[in-house]
């Protein structure tokens, strides 16, 4: 049976006005932090490598896989955006996709994107990039260090992500914080492992096609031409399996619908492609795939534009 993607950031009406603006704040100053960091650090092949692992992250987030407990999870990819270009170009990365989700798709709301951009483009990013730091140090063999780092990275990033968006549930008087934040991190513990696993097989493929792109040690390989192609082969494929989702809720909603706040979500302002089924289409399937077609296109534009007006900046 096919399903459309089920919406997975946080909506309006979860968060206070409070919460939301300094998040908001926050975000920005760190997204400014970014854009300049990233232009200073920028390698010429990461251009086009920012916008398409920007456009298969997007793709790969449609994909809810089906979680214990009648519940879902999806892919963050934090961590390999990080591992793969650094953590000032993953911020930029997650944010677009993040972005692109909410004003395009209606996937969380305009206030709380501040929150989700913080979420998932800035802590998730922090959490992986020190997680994956710190394991390898520990574990010193090759490529065992960058897949067991890969693995906790992604893992941690998901968990600390959910722990604060629960606390961020709290301090807006949604739930109290003996509530939100254990039954937010018990399923993103779950959740984690799937992304975790996923992070891991990319990374073994990064790793037997283009060893410089995870390993200091290797070899440096000229062009980006065979990571492109083999990156936008994946975001089409993911794109054409995005009515495969699983319908169960994600786990925010999950626990919203559990501890009985789930009825504070307030609806989208406008509506473009919401829920990622292309309006006017009578197949849903391919309504669900043209829209996934439709939003890797535009996160691959937006990430290749900034990462291009960037290097262009910089030199």
């Amino acid at each position: 049976m096919l399903y459309a993607p089920a919406p997975m950031h946080i909506p309006d009406g979860f968060l206070s006005t409070l919460v939301s603006i300094v998040l908001w704040l926050v975000s920005l100053a760190v997204i400014a932090l970014a854009v300049r960091k990233t232009s200073q650090s920028l390698d010429e092949k990461q251009v086009p490598l920012m916008g398409i692992l920007a456009a298969a992250i997007f793709a790969g987030q449609m994909l809810n896989f089906s979680v214990t407990g009648g519940t879902s999870g999806h892919l963050l990819g934090a961590a390999l955006a990080t591992i793969l270009l650094g953590p000032w170009a993953s911020v930029l990365v997650m944010t677009t996709v993040v972005s692109v989700q909410a004003l395009v798709f209606q996937d969380g709301g305009l206030l709380a994107l501040g929150a989700n951009i913080f979420n998932m483009a800035i802590l998730g990013t922090a959490v992986a990039y020190a997680v994956y730091r710190l394991v390898m140090k520990l574990v010193k063999k090759e490529p065992l260090n960058v897949l067991v780092s890969g693995f906790a990275a992604a893992w941690a990033s998901i968990f600390i992500a959910s722990l604060a968006c629960g606390l961020q549930l709290a301090l807006s008087g949604t739930s109290p914080a003996n509530i939100a934040v254990p039954a937010m991190g018990a399923i993103h513990a779950l959740i984690g492992i799937g992304e975790g696993l996923i992070t891991l097989g990319a990374l073994a493929f990064v790793s037997a096609t283009r060893k410089d792109l995870v390993l200091p040690t290797a070899e440096k390989t000229r062009g980006t031409t065979g990571i492109l192609v083999a990156g936008a082969i994946l975001t089409v494929a993911l794109a054409v399996l995005s009515p495969l989702a699983s319908s169960h809720p994600d786990g925010l909603e999950w626990v919203a619908e559990q501890k009985g706040f789930l009825d504070t979500a307030r609806d989208a302002l406008f509506n473009i492609i919401p829920d990622y089924v292309v309006p006017g289409v009578s197949s849903e399937a391919l309504a669900t795939i043209l829209a996934g077609i439709i939003g890797a296109a535009l996160v691959f534009g937006v990430a290749y534009l900034t990462a291009r007006s960037r290097k262009r900046q910089n030199a």
